[in-house]
């Protein structure tokens, strides 16, 4: 994903105002990778700064979804996404705020992994929103993301909010024969008003499916999930109205912008000239929000009131675990939609990602695993571990595929 910095090879976000930015050093996680042998064969495309949910967002065009060419991947790594699912690499990397890895992962078809938040360095990785800002892989197999995970984890020097926790054996876990034992929630909240009746259908069969195979599935209540997104959108704006701010056309920006600027005379309009021609639109929007949000008068009613609300979702979660293994529900709300269809409607976008985000203010690990298809389009299972919890979700994940084989389909690109 070209949010990662890679040392002497440019690194955009998708975003025109880095179109020309070649960075001086690598990030922890491609400085791992390549530690470890693996061939890095190119950046993929990605929603800028990784805001939106179908890559349509990129100054540098959409990407299309390898089952249906007129089709959105999701996003915001719907270009990793896209390539794994075209068989244009074995693997990919991608960055998940509020389900940039799990969304694209369930419209393409593939397995996506968000690793619990500080499992794996930030070190390198353009920042959207600090604290829901987490690195991870999306493969072909729950192996595969095994095997990549147990490369890029670990404390990092670089990155403070690492954690220090012993890395586990993911392949191991993902080898696992059986998953009988595991108490597996199912979150009534996650079956209601806006969820496409036959991707519910389909996450309903797959649930039955993973019972039959000898995990215990009880009935749980998250209650406090459904203002998780409204949350998490005044968080994540106030942090990348903070983050952003450096892009001032002086010392980050791009050169090009400035050359072609009508020679501002005030510091003030060389700022203007440079957000608004290097700025996309979602990026300026979600500036503004966020700027408005921690201004006087309005960060107690805004964004105070965010962040006790994602301390309320987070608790939701602590007591859910304290009952249940792991949690199964849909990953997106319908299959991938067509290019263009929400472009003009950003809170009906917001929405795709209603069952994603409540988990990166928690801060807990999740996947999607194929799981079926709607109307020839690909779905996926979400798989929400507690905190650290990724070894169960590599077992039921992996075990599921295998009894499954939904993962081995591929992509017919006309």
């Amino acid at each position: 994903k070209d949010i990662f910095c890679t040392k002497g090879v440019k690194t955009t976000a998708g975003s025109k105002i880095l179109e020309d930015f070649i960075p001086p050093y690598e990030s922890t996680v491609t400085q791992k990778l390549k530690n470890a042998g693996a061939v890095i064969l190119g950046k993929t495309n990605m929603d800028e700064f990784a805001m939106g949910s179908s890559t349509e967002n990129s100054a540098f065009g959409p990407t299309k979804n390898p089952w249906d060419l007129a089709r959105v991947p999701g996003g915001s790594s719907g270009g990793s996404a896209a390539a794994v699912a075209a068989d244009m690499c074995i693997a990919a990397l991608g960055a998940d705020t509020g389900g940039s890895i799990r969304q694209p992962a369930s419209l393409c078809g593939v397995f996506g992994i968000k690793p619990t938040y500080g499992r794996v360095s930030r070190y390198g990785i353009l920042a959207y929103a600090s604290s829901l800002d987490q690195a991870g892989p999306i493969t072909k197999s729950a192996e595969d993301s095994a095997i990549l995970l147990k490369i890029i984890a670990g404390k990092d020097n670089l990155d403070s909010t690492t954690v220090c926790e012993k890395v586990a054996n993911y392949q191991e876990a993902a080898n696992a024969e059986n998953i009988k034992g595991l108490k597996i929630g199912v979150p009534k909240e996650f079956f209601g008003k806006g969820l496409d009746g036959k991707v519910e259908s389909m996450i309903k069969k797959a649930i039955d499916e993973i019972s039959k195979m000898g995990a215990e599935v009880v009935e749980i209540s998250l209650p406090y999930v459904k203002y998780a997104l409204p949350a998490y959108y005044i968080v994540a704006s106030a942090e990348a109205s903070s983050n952003l701010a450096r892009y001032d056309g002086i010392k980050y920006g791009s050169s090009k912008l400035k050359a072609q600027s009508s020679k501002p005379k005030t510091l003030l309009d060389l700022y203007l000239e440079t957000r608004q021609e290097g700025f996309g639109e979602a990026v300026r929007r979600r500036i503004m929000l966020g700027t408005y949000t921690l201004s006087a008068g309005y960060y107690e009613a805004y964004y105070k009131k965010a962040q006790q609300v994602r301390t309320l979702v987070k608790k939701d979660f602590d007591q859910a675990f304290k009952k249940v293994d792991l949690i199964l529900g849909p990953v997106s709300p319908t299959p991938a939609f067509k290019i263009g269809e929400k472009v003009s409607d950003p809170l009906t976008m917001y929405l795709s990602d209603i069952y994603t985000v409540p988990v990166n203010p928690a801060g807990l690990p999740a996947a999607s695993v194929p799981c079926g298809f709607v109307d020839g389009l690909p779905i996926g299972l979400h798989i929400i571990g507690p905190r650290l919890g990724e070894e169960k979700i590599f077992q039921l994940s992996s075990f599921y595929e295998k009894a499954t084989g939904w993962g081995k389909k591929k992509a017919k690109i006309s």
